[in-house]
């Protein structure tokens, strides 16, 4: 039991201490679901699943001593937390008790849903329609009194006209958040000014908006959600739900955000939250979750409120991005090209439901930058199906004795020597394929799907083959026997002979893979179909000169040059063409011919630029590049004043209205399946649906 109670004071410092610094100071050390960690271990070991220790029963924290203070008339409470669907059922469930709905409330339309802004609740006061107060949560009761500050707020109206809005007092309630690409310009203002970088665009806003200078605050671009009014006053009793009110709110001129739900069953608050976490890298700024309501004011007040928060709310949140943990150290690998890349190596921490060990610390600028360190506590984030990246350490915890990081002066795999151009952020070993970590990385590119495609030749088999000394150049996979790859470990008589039929079959390729193949610098697989279709052989690529490269399609300086540099050094030029010599070129490129010979000035999208967006029904990206290929056009990533063409799909975004803006010709699929069927000889198959996916 003294264990137990130790642990129980030690968890209730601790959570003490990160609502002071999260509340107080806006310089968290752990993320919410770290927090929240904390104290649903708090409220297991006292035996409840309700929040009745005082420590965690507390909302916010307490103003700063620096600011005025306000007594908010209605408490602005908290949120309880649902972090699975168990737990937004047992939600319903209480609701649907108290209600007296008989087990009908997750049926019928009764819940609203909205995002959840990750910024700082702020309560303003209007009276007979002009602004006269703002105010933080701080705990709850008492706020911070910050009327100047959000002023410089533009989206914030400072007066209001109409029944509505000109009430004798009219509370209204919201989030002052960042957008995600003005705290990344902030964050590079602060760190080129030598100033203090933040964490997080919420704690950026937060900073921003509790500053005692106003002129700083009107420096910073906050902005604001409204999500509520707090008593309405008499003009406001005919509406009597929560939608409703959020209209009047729209129409007195208040942003709110137009992704909400109304009236909604619990089946249809399921899909909305859903499709909120699928698309939270793609919204303007942050959010965390969804907030579920009932959607009737009657019901909710019927509902009620427990101390810290409202019984008829919840905010059901996504898996956390972001996580702290401490930096083991930091290792050094070596890739394909002989980049040196530093990586974080972690104590495991779950972000984004993944457990993390390692992370990108993409080169020597960006350790420099960050001032990252062994034996730091560090922000670290995974966004989505992202690498997981270092974002900076929390320079509270740092201890005395870490040094700052070096990158070595020699390859970690060879010791061979290093060299940064001076134009170039990349650290590389000179060493090329005599580098191990480069020949191993270098035959997994030459076998991979885009290339070779020979699927059984993968990580584990390519470092045995190197270090036993069969493939010491990337010709050397066409030289190997069935009697050496059979004495390899793990490798029988049958998977040698598997392994050998797929090398005969990538023996008859086409130029484009090849070309793709050779591991290049900067020639993608786009590249290379370009280069193929251009040139018509290897050995015409490796003449070209620098003028010549940049005829081809999308080749400018920096690729031509690279080329040049490729074939330019003897030994790589050799390989390439023995390379060549073993195998047989059968066509220029591997992409249907749906029209007639590529380059015919026949073809309708010849000298045309086209730029895909959104989602299509009927085929795949791949399929879809490739018939844009096959009518004669380029693929553009970006949509420009060059662009000829944009192919809009479904649920296509800004590339689709920066076409509209630009005058740029659109064809939604139809359109473009109509160019394809005209331009498709007969017995041609054509995409079919079974291998839809999106396009981005």
């Amino acid at each position: 039991m003294s264990q137990e109670q130790d642990r129980i004071e030690a968890l209730r410092a601790e959570i003490a201490r990160h609502q002071r610094l999260y509340h107080g100071e806006d310089a968290p050390e752990v993320t919410d679901a770290q927090y929240d960690a904390l104290v649903a271990e708090l409220a297991t070991l006292q035996g409840s699943a309700e929040f009745t220790d005082p420590v965690i029963n507390k909302v916010g924290y307490a103003p700063r001593r620096e600011f005025s203070t306000v007594t908010h008339r209605q408490p602005m409470l908290s949120l309880n937390n649902g972090f699975d669907r168990a737990s937004v059922y047992q939600f319903v469930a209480r609701l649907d008790q108290q209600l007296g709905m008989g087990g009908r409330l997750a049926q019928e339309p009764a819940f609203s849903a909205d995002l959840k802004f990750d910024g700082l609740a702020i309560s303003l006061v209007y009276e007979l329609g002009e602004l006269i107060q703002a105010a933080t949560r701080g705990d709850g009761s008492v706020g911070e009194e910050v009327t100047a500050n959000i002023r410089t707020i533009t989206q914030i109206p400072q007066r209001i006209r109409g029944p509505l809005g000109t009430a004798t007092r009219l509370e209204v309630r919201g989030e002052v958040y960042m957008a995600t690409a003005d705290f990344s310009a902030l964050n590079a203002r602060q760190a080129a000014a030598g100033l203090k970088t933040f964490a997080n665009p919420r704690n950026a806003a937060a900073g921003s908006l509790r500053q005692l200078d106003p002129r700083i605050t009107a420096e910073r671009p906050l902005r604001f959600f409204s999500y509520g009014v707090a008593e309405p006053p008499a003009a406001w009793q005919s509406l009597v739900t929560y939608s409703a009110q959020m209209q009047a709110l729209a129409e007195l001129g208040f942003p709110v955000c137009d992704r909400r739900l109304a009236h909604a069953s619990l089946a249809q608050v399921w899909a909305f939250a859903a499709q909120a976490e699928h698309d939270r890298h793609s919204l303007a700024f942050e959010i965390d979750g969804v907030v579920i309501k009932l959607e009737s004011l009657v019901h909710q007040a019927q509902a009620g409120f427990v101390s810290r928060a409202p019984r008829f709310a919840l905010a059901y949140k996504f898996a956390a991005e972001e996580a702290s943990t401490r930096l083991l150290g930091i290792d050094v690998q070596v890739g394909r090209t002989g980049v040196l890349t530093p990586v974080a190596r972690l104590a495991p921490v779950r972000v984004g439901g993944v457990l993390v060990t390692n992370a990108t610390l993409h080169n020597e600028d960006e350790v420099r930058r960050k001032d990252v360190r062994a034996g730091d506590t560090v922000w670290v984030r995974r966004a989505g199906d992202v690498i997981p990246e270092v974002l900076g350490p929390i320079l509270a915890l740092r201890p005395s004795e870490t040094r700052v990081w070096q990158m070595p002066l020699h390859c970690p795999v060879c010791n061979g020597p290093v060299l940064r151009q001076q134009d170039e952020a990349a650290v590389r070993c000179t060493a090329g394929l005599s580098c191990r970590a480069q020949l191993i990385q270098a035959l997994l590119h030459f076998c991979q799907r885009k290339a070779l495609d020979i699927e059984g030749l993968g990580d584990k088999l390519a470092e045995q083959l190197i270090d036993n000394g069969l493939v010491l150049r990337l010709s050397d996979v066409f030289r190997l026997s069935k009697a050496s790859l059979a004495a390899l470990p793990r490798m029988a008589d049958k998977s040698a002979q598997n392994l050998l039929d797929q090398i005969a079959a990538a023996r008859t390729t086409s130029l484009s893979r090849l070309v793709f193949g050779l591991g290049i610098r900067h020639v993608g697989e786009r590249t290379a179909r370009d280069l193929a279709l251009h040139f018509q052989s290897l050995e015409a690529i490796a003449n070209a000169s620098l003028e010549d490269l940049m005829q081809a399609p999308d080749v400018g300086p920096v690729v031509a040059a690279s080329i040049r540099d490729f074939f330019g050094n003897s030994a790589q030029r050799a390989e390439a063409m023995e390379i060549a010599g073993l195998m047989q070129i059968a066509r220029l490129d591997d992409r249907p011919a749906v029209a007639p010979q590529a380059g015919s000035q026949t073809l309708p999208l010849v000298g045309k630029t086209v730029v895909l967006t959104g989602t299509l029904s009927s085929m795949t990206r791949d399929q879809a590049s490739a018939q844009i290929y096959a009518l004669g056009g380029q693929l553009g990533q970006s949509v420009s004043k060059k662009t000829s063409l944009v192919i809009a799909g479904e649920n296509a975004g800004s590339k689709l209205e920066k076409a509209q803006s630009l005058g740029v010709t659109v064809w939604d699929e139809e359109a473009f399946l109509a160019c394809i069927a005209s331009n498709t000889p007969p017995n041609t198959p054509s995409p079919t649906n079974s291998q839809q996916e999106s396009l981005l």
